[in-house]
């Protein structure tokens, strides 16, 4: 067997409690009164409506303006925008063309505690400001629940904004056939007389230079200027499907409302759970972990001290996919759903453990040296751990495409059972990534280095006979 050395177990061990610790419990300080988040854990994670309730809000457009179907969409999907880059995946939203209304159900926000719902309506409803500035330089990256990259917060030369939303008249997805006669969607813009002549001395001023457009701190796209446009008609050209090119039409077309969106009606929701259903959850956790790592403790000595230590760093790496602890990944909201997908991912993570555990005693059961069982031991259950974790991937994958936000699906069965079963995909996902991490890799290199422990090169605390060294 390939030695390790020993020091690596304790190094590999006290990383992995280091950041089990502050995934769980986050870091964060005080200055005064405000609080500022260093990395954030489970407090920050935003629990579903399940869970901890929420808000419903009906919208329609302000002094009673006539929207037409195209322009209720547009308001429908700037509100989809802000939600989305929020990390705000169990949500409810529809729009009624017959009454212009727009209905919308979502969560509190992780930090509430006076549950206003008009400052959480507010967050999601506010005008959007759409703005045209010189390239695409921006801040941050994130990751939507969609699984597509959300650029935020422009850099660079922030101070020039070159046009905005009022002089854009109309976007709108359209399809041609290229001179191969394949069909490529485009952008068409259309913009106002006044914005005609603007839009006309900006591409002038920029041929060759990418103009990118922005919705409030998010960017939405980022073409390149080919010529000069002076007949006040755009296409934006790229991999566009006819849903991603109808989609980008839409939330431009949002930025040049005619209108305000304003609060017809609104209401708190209650969790459906029930107030203290979290903190029965938190509990039931808590035993569940002790007894599974009093079993594992039991049953296979040092290999399931070892696995304690791996399933911990899976709970933690899982809890930080959720989180928003890494910054490039986007927090998710949390529902009950998605706790399921946690639990079946960590049960997976604990069967991943047993099988590694197992084959060792059975090599040492066959009379193999420690070394020679744990080399082979280990050898031997990787493909059946890789198969069943693989197989759990594909699914969790599909999903979280066939149940993501905006599919077919939507359509057929309502945006609610969306949001439910991508919820459920997207923590077993992370919680299988997390066992192959953990489970799989770090396991193996601390069952290695600290079988290198004379006082511990023993045996029976593999799952060996208790008089065997």
């Amino acid at each position: 067997m390939k030695r390790v050395p020993k020091p690596v177990f304790f190094i590999v061990a006290l990383l992995i409690l280091a950041f089990s610790f502050t995934a769980i419990f986050g870091v964060s300080y005080y200055t005064g009164d405000n609080k500022n988040t260093v990395l954030k854990g489970i407090g920050d994670i935003r629990w579903g409506i399940d869970i901890r309730g929420g808000v419903e809000a009906t919208f329609k457009p302000a002094d009673n303006y006539d929207a037409t179907d195209e322009q209720l969409n547009s308001a429908k999907s700037i509100i989809e925008l802000r939600m989305i880059s929020q990390g705000i995946t169990d949500y409810e939203l529809y729009a009624d063309s017959n009454n212009d209304r727009i209905i919308v159900r979502f969560p509190w926000k992780s930090d509430e505690t006076d549950y206003n719902a008009v400052d959480a309506i507010n967050e999601i409803s506010s005008t959007a400001k759409l703005t045209f500035r010189p390239g695409q330089e921006y801040e941050t990256t994130e990751i939507g629940s969609d699984g597509n990259p959300v650029y935020r917060t422009p850099t660079g030369d922030t101070e020039t904004v070159l046009m905005d939303g009022t002089a854009v008249k109309s976007a709108t997805a359209n399809v041609y056939q290229d001179n191969n006669g394949e069909t490529q969607y485009v952008v068409s813009l259309e913009f106002t007389d006044e914005g005609k002549q603007e839009f006309a001395d900006i591409t002038s001023q920029y041929i060759n230079q990418t103009i990118s457009i922005w919705m409030d701190d998010i960017m939405l796209s980022a073409p390149t200027v080919n010529s000069a446009i002076t007949d006040g008609k755009a296409q934006i050209e790229g991999d566009f499907t006819a849903e991603t090119a109808t989609e980008l039409a839409d939330k431009i077309s949002a930025g040049a409302l005619p209108f305000q969106l304003e609060t017809s009606n609104y209401s708190n929701i209650s969790p459906t759970l029930g107030e203290n259903s979290l903190t029965a959850m938190a509990y039931a956790g808590v035993i569940a972990f002790i007894a599974i790592a009093l079993i594992m403790l039991i049953g296979y000595r040092l290999p399931g001290f070892v696995a304690v230590i791996s399933l911990l760093g899976q709970t933690a790496l899982s809890i930080a996919a959720v989180s928003g602890y890494f910054t490039t990944i986007n927090s998710f909201t949390m529902t009950l759903p998605g706790i399921a997908g946690l639990i079946l991912s960590i049960g997976m993570g604990v069967d991943c453990n047993v099988i590694t555990a197992e084959r060792i005693k059975e090599e040492l059961r066959n009379g193999r040296t420690l070394d020679g069982a744990i080399e082979l031991g280990t050898k031997n259950s990787l493909s059946a751990i890789v198969d069943g974790n693989m197989t759990v991937i594909i699914v969790s994958i599909i999903l979280m495409l066939v149940f993501g936000p905006s599919n077919i699906l939507s359509i057929i069965f309502g945006e609610s059972t969306t949001g439910t079963i991508y919820s459920f995909g997207f923590t077993l996902l992370a919680g299988v990534i997390s066992n192959f991490i953990m489970g799989v890799f770090l396991t193996r290199v601390m069952l290695r280095s600290i079988a290198g422990i004379k006082f511990l090169h023993k045996k029976w605390l593999f799952g060996g006979a208790r008089n065997e060294k």
